[in-house]
């Protein structure tokens, strides 16, 4: 797109200047570290970090190049290694964006390693046969360089400026990374041709915020001989004119900022980080009015559906037309029909793990090479349902690993998943997936189980937000049967099932390690045990749980007294670690679905013994009704006693301010599975 201004068009070159009258400081000069950077007193507070971000400065202004705007932005970043570990540091990632005969530039790249060598601070420059670009997707190039000579306390620093011809990829900027930040600041002047939503994201406050009005001038240079008009009167001579505009200056800092820590059960880290993003809203130049160009969701539907990778792939299936039509007499149910249908493109197309919304070639191709991405299998899918009288749309989303979508800003590029949307006669979708044979129709994948996902109709106002919560769980169930001697040593059989997302782990794992490994595994963490056998049910079924039935033998403690014996028989059969060990978390905890373990065992004593000891029964509940563990312990019959550890998480999402209440739910529930039952022979 070009912006004119109304300008003449032999207009060679626009320079913007900030006039304000005072120039800020920058927080760093690239070339001149400081001399206590290499000392190692200022990083004692930093002993567990692999390397510490001493500064990182980015600035973003625009300037007018062959009638058009540019965005110019400029980073300069200066780390500490501390530790081998952080080596990481000194490899970097710069992301251009390029389509058509456009394309993102990098310009003076320079990078230096500082290692003190015997007193001395010794330089080495990043040298352009360390740096190389590969594609990351059809529209994005990464440039990568490692600087060079990095040890344990070298000092690295690099500078680049990117120039970029599209407004609407204006860079965001991430305070945030996985070492600690000492100082991350951005800068940015943006005239006022241009507005831009800006959205805050992250746990940690600014230290610096601010937003002022400026004057910027541009010098506008116009080659001899040309008739303007507007602003611009004729000229005979080649002369530089300059034009006042306002600008608004923008800002932002963050000191001491902790490294991002990984945490179980959450999305990508790009859902939490500390960050600002940029969104192009509108633009509006001398003499014109202003012009909406940020996306809706509708534009986003039409973009889709006219593109020839995806709407215009949906009706190209017809090379399935002898194995699809079919089902149609066979399968008069409607959903009975779309899991017949799925079968069949499962069979012909294999998901090769990547993801996208789009495909990158035809379907045909794929169907030829039998594997294609995300969007060959799913597109096909659609396309085979409607082939099928089955009316299927897609459903576009972003996965976990992507990130979450923002509704309130129309953007394309935060998807990169697509399934089918069957509408059902009682109202309710059916959602089909057929990248993963290990689960049912009808249930996703859970590298799709994101908040929710976009439908997109011929029809704008058709469009909708679909939820992605899913109706499936994570279920355990485990039936035990002990028998104790009277040494201690055990003898036990043991029906376990895994159903719903369990279920698909379970035969995951399974077909990936066979059942001579997987018993192994399942057997590690219980010391002495021996199992003869394994047997697999509802190994193909995967609509029903995966079952497991095995027996298995182990032998008493040798520092076991005769007259008193103990035993933990729920700690045997459940985890051993809480997985939430930090005092704090400032994200929800993602589960992706709610959880349901069940454990009951039936312990038989040896003869001669009592129980003399027993756990009380409890429950541990947790607020609004987000959770409950029960446990019971009672003697039955003469001689045996059963045990029920049931613990059931009933939603998928849950919010930082619950993480407390839900790490000492864990807490309680795995200190009660510990507890010991006492037995003692009988006088």
């Amino acid at each position: 797109m070009k912006h004119s201004l109304r300008y003449p068009a032999a207009l060679a070159a626009m320079v913007l200047a900030s006039l304000t009258a005072q120039a800020q400081t920058e927080p760093i000069k690239f070339g001149k570290p400081d001399p206590k950077d290499f000392t190692a007193a200022p990083f004692v507070g930093d002993s567990a970090a692999a390397a510490v971000v001493l500064c990182d400065y980015g600035t973003t202004n625009f300037q007018y190049n062959n009638n058009d705007f540019q965005l110019i932005s400029e980073r300069t970043t200066r780390i500490k290694i501390l530790k081998k570990s952080g080596y990481d540091a000194a490899t970097v990632e710069i992301s251009l964006y390029h389509r058509g005969d456009s394309q993102e530039k990098i310009t003076g790249l320079r990078g230096t390693t500082y290692n003190l060598v015997n007193g001395q601070v010794v330089k080495t420059k990043l040298d352009g046969s360390n740096t190389f670009t590969e594609d990351l997707t059809a529209n994005v190039r990464v440039r990568k360089f490692t600087l060079p000579d990095v040890r344990e306390g070298s000092v690295i620093e690099y500078n680049y400026t990117v120039i970029s011809d599209f407004l609407f990829n204006f860079q965001d900027w991430t305070f945030q990374r996985d070492i600690p930040v000492r100082w991350s600041e951005f800068r940015a002047i943006i005239p006022e041709y241009f507005h831009y939503k800006m959205l805050q994201q992250g746990y940690h406050p600014l230290a610096v915020q601010t937003r002022n009005e400026s004057a910027i001038q541009f010098t506008i240079h116009t080659a001899g001989g040309f008739s303007g008009s507007g602003l611009m009167t004729s000229r005979e001579a080649a002369t530089n004119d300059a034009v006042s505009a306002r600008a608004t200056n923008y800002d932002w800092v963050m000191k001491d900022v902790p490294a991002f820590r990984d945490e179980p059960f959450m999305t990508t880290s790009e859902d939490y980080l500390d960050r600002i993003t940029f969104q192009l809203a509108g633009e509006q130049f001398p003499n014109q009015a202003y012009k909406n160009v940020s996306g809706t969701w509708a534009k986003i539907d039409m973009e889709l559906l006219g593109m020839d990778n995806f709407g215009g792939q949906l009706d190209r299936g017809g090379f399935l037309k002898d194995q699809i039509m079919p089902l149609v007499a066979k399968y008069p149910d409607l959903a009975a029909r779309a899991a017949a249908v799925r079968e069949v493109v499962m069979a012909v197309v294999r998901y090769d793990g990547t993801d996208h919304y789009a495909t990158t070639a035809s379907l045909r191709k794929a169907f030829d090479a039998h594997h294609g991405t995300a969007a060959d299998v799913n597109l096909l899918l659609i396309s085979a349902l409607r082939m099928a009288d089955i009316p299927a749309n897609p459903l576009l989303l972003s996965t976990r690993s992507h990130g979450r979508v923002d509704q309130t800003q129309p953007m394309l590029s935060r998807f990169n998943y697509v399934i089918a949307l069957v509408p059902l006669a009682d109202g309710k979708d059916l959602l089909v997936d057929a990248t993963e044979p290990l689960l049912p129709c009808g249930v996703l994948p859970k590298r799709c189980l994101n908040q929710a996902g976009r439908l997109i109709m011929k029809k704008p106002e058709d469009g909708r937000w679909v939820d992605l919560n899913p109706a499936q769980r994570y279920v355990h169930y485990q039936q035990v049967a002990l028998t104790m001697d009277a040494k201690g040593g055990l003898t036990g059989k043991v029906h376990e099932e895994h159903g719903g997302y369990a279920g698909a782990e379970a035969r995951q794992e399974l077909s990936s390690l066979g059942e001579k490994k997987y018993l192994a595994q399942m057997t590690r963490p219980h010391s002495g045990w021996t199992v003869p056998k394994l047997t697999v049910g509802e190994r193909e079924s995967v609509d029903k749980p995966l079952a497991f039935d095995y027996e298995f033998t182990q032998p008493a403690d040798d520092n076991a007294t005769a007259d008193l014996l103990s035993l933990s028989p729920l700690r045997e059969f459940s985890a051993e670690q809480n997985p939430f060990r930090h005092d704090d978390r400032l994200f929800p905890v993602d589960f992706g679905a709610p959880q349901d373990e069940t454990t009951m065992v039936t312990l038989t004593l040896p003869a001669g013994y009592e129980l003399a000891e027993m756990p009380k029964p409890a429950i541990v509940e947790l607020p609004g009704d987000g959770g409950r563990f029960m446990c019971t312990i009672t003697a039955g019959a003469p001689g045996v006693v059963q045990l029920m550890s049931r613990m059931s998480l009933r939603k998928p999402v849950y919010a930082a301010e619950e993480y407390t209440q839900l790490r000492e739910f864990y807490r309680l529930m795995l200190e009660k599975q510990g507890e010991k039952l006492i037995i003692k022979k009988k006088a």
